[in-house]
């Protein structure tokens, strides 16, 4: 047995955190390796550690049985290691073989990477043999998530990486596109490539994994072959107990509509229109799941429903209230909360502790303000019970909030908005980023808020908990409703081609 990746005792500490305790990894070559765990758990660290990102405390790493030591992801890429992140890193007015060849012309042989028509070439070369469809020229802000994602893995092939970490790569993607990235994995690991996926979904785990490991708390606390192991035993041993997959739901017992969205239209900030004659309602007691591929107008039908941009044409009115074209804190006091869907660049100011976050939009409430500034002690009081509803890790009110993993800052948003008990919530993609203990309190939660008569519109990725979720769902694609579906009438395959266009069955969507 060859090892490709050998991680020994590796320790890494940020300041009292001690994100990698003694971690012990190791991947064979040519295998298919899942690494998962909570959020906290210490994945991306150790990921980013063999990657380059950040150097370790303590431990050793060996590459073929080679010992290496990583300054930076250069000297990582020299080692034939590349890395696919969550968020894509690619620039998107340039073409596909500008960003495949970014930065060669410092790395490779001299000269050669300048030569655009033979990368091209080689470009085609590596789309062919691993079934990456993709055209050199074409601009990357004109590709699907799924193509562009097939770009960032031909960078890594253009670089001859033969480790290929992939981080989430499935997380906003349609099952069609999930299903082409698992075959183009399966070609690459028949090629001798190794992979090492860190994801939360452990249907994809099983499906698609030979081996897995499991970090909690820092610590490597189990390493099995996929086929001898359960979801269930997974999903324990990542969380330290039992977890419910099945979301109990009751009947919706529906009351007025609470949201109503009229022949709405707008244009997006580069004055294409993104919304094209869109109408809904969503009533007390329901939630309305909006599915699509990212970039068909969601994230614009959030920003108009929230004040962050004026529509063209049409009306929102919540609770009788015409809000069209209102500022924000009118919408956020007429009682619309919204979870949005970048926490970093629009839930949370990464400077603010976590205490402060907690109050943002209410810090001028009498309840936190007073004639003389605001009440911090009561603004800790209120930080150290949602802290504690929530499980926001580290527990520490006074610590700023870019300080925390991206699950735990998701979390002082949801806490924050939850908390507010509005009669309508805008939920977009509310668990993106959740390890599998956290998705199972936030959709407890969204259901509880459901069945005290909240109407929930909620904008997600993952047609799982769309359909888990959802009363009814309505599935939107350039811009446009094309189809509703009762969730308990449709599937994942249904919704997947709606989502990309692929029918010619589209239905307006009726309110009810």
């Amino acid at each position: 047995m060859t090892l490709a990746v050998e991680m020994h005792a590796i320790t890494k500490a940020f300041a009292r955190v001690l994100a990698n305790d003694r971690v012990d990894f190791s991947v064979r070559k040519g295998e298919i390796h899942a690494l998962v765990g909570e959020n906290g758990a210490g994945k991306s660290t150790l990921m980013r550690i063999l990657y380059g990102l950040y150097q370790p405390d303590a431990g050793t790493i060996r590459i073929m049985g080679k010992r290496a030591h990583f300054k930076s992801p250069a000297d990582a890429i020299g080692a034939g290691i590349g890395m696919v992140h969550q968020s894509f890193m690619l620039i998107p007015a340039f073409s596909v073989i500008d960003n495949v060849m970014l930065g060669m012309e410092v790395t490779g042989p001299h000269g050669f990477f300048l030569d655009a028509d033979r990368a091209a070439r080689e470009l085609d070369s590596l789309s062919e043999k691993y079934g990456l469809k993709i055209h050199p020229l074409a601009r990357v802000d004109t590709l699907s998530v799924g193509e562009q994602q097939r770009v960032e893995i031909i960078k890594l092939l253009f670089r001859n990486a033969q480790i290929l970490i992939l981080d989430e790569p499935t997380s906003i993607l349609t099952p069609q596109e999930t299903d082409n990235l698992f075959a183009i994995l399966r070609r690459l690991k028949a090629e001798g490539h190794t992979i090492i996926l860190i994801t939360h979904k452990l249907n994809e785990v099983k499906a698609i994994s030979d081996r897995l490991t499991v970090l909690r708390d820092g610590r490597t606390v189990g390493k099995r072959l996929t086929s001898e192991t359960t979801r269930e035993q997974i999903a324990q041993t990542m969380v330290g107990r039992k977890v419910f997959f099945d979301v109990a739901k009751s009947e919706a017992r529906l009351g007025p509509a609470l949201l109503q969205v009229k022949n709405l239209s707008a244009r997006n900030r580069r004055g294409i229109l993104a919304l094209r004659d869109v109408t809904f309602d969503v009533h007390e007691g329901e939630i309305l799941g909006i599915a699509g591929v990212e970039g068909n107008g969601q994230s614009e039908l959030a920003d108009v429903l929230t004040g962050l941009l004026p529509p063209g044409q049409g009306k929102v009115v919540v609770r009788d209230i015409h809000l069209t074209g209102m500022e924000p804190r009118r919408i956020f006091e007429a009682g619309l909360a919204h979870i949005p869907a970048d926490r970093q660049r629009r839930g949370l100011v990464l400077s603010f502790s976590i205490s402060e976050n907690l109050i943002l939009g209410r810090h001028y409430d009498k309840r936190f303000a007073g004639p003389f500034g605001l009440r911090y002690t009561t603004i800790e009081t209120n930080a150290s019970h949602l802290v504690d509803s929530f499980d926001i890790r580290p527990a520490e009110v006074h610590l700023p909030a870019r300080n925390l993993s991206g699950g735990n800052q998701q979390k002082v948003v949801l806490a924050r908005e939850f908390s507010r008990n509005a009669p309508v919530l805008l939920a977009a993609h509310p668990t993106r980023g959740l390890d599998i203990g956290a998705t199972e309190f936030v959709h407890r939660q969204l259901l509880k808020k459901r069945d005290e008569g909240c109407a929930i519109l909620l904008i997600s990725a993952d047609l799982n908990e769309i359909l888990s979720l959802s009363d009814r769902i309505a599935v939107m694609y350039e811009g446009r409703i094309v189809a509703t579906r009762k969730a308990a009438e449709t599937n994942e395959r249904e919704l997947g081609l709606l989502m990309t266009g692929s029918t010619s069955s589209h239905e307006a969507a009726q309110p009810c």
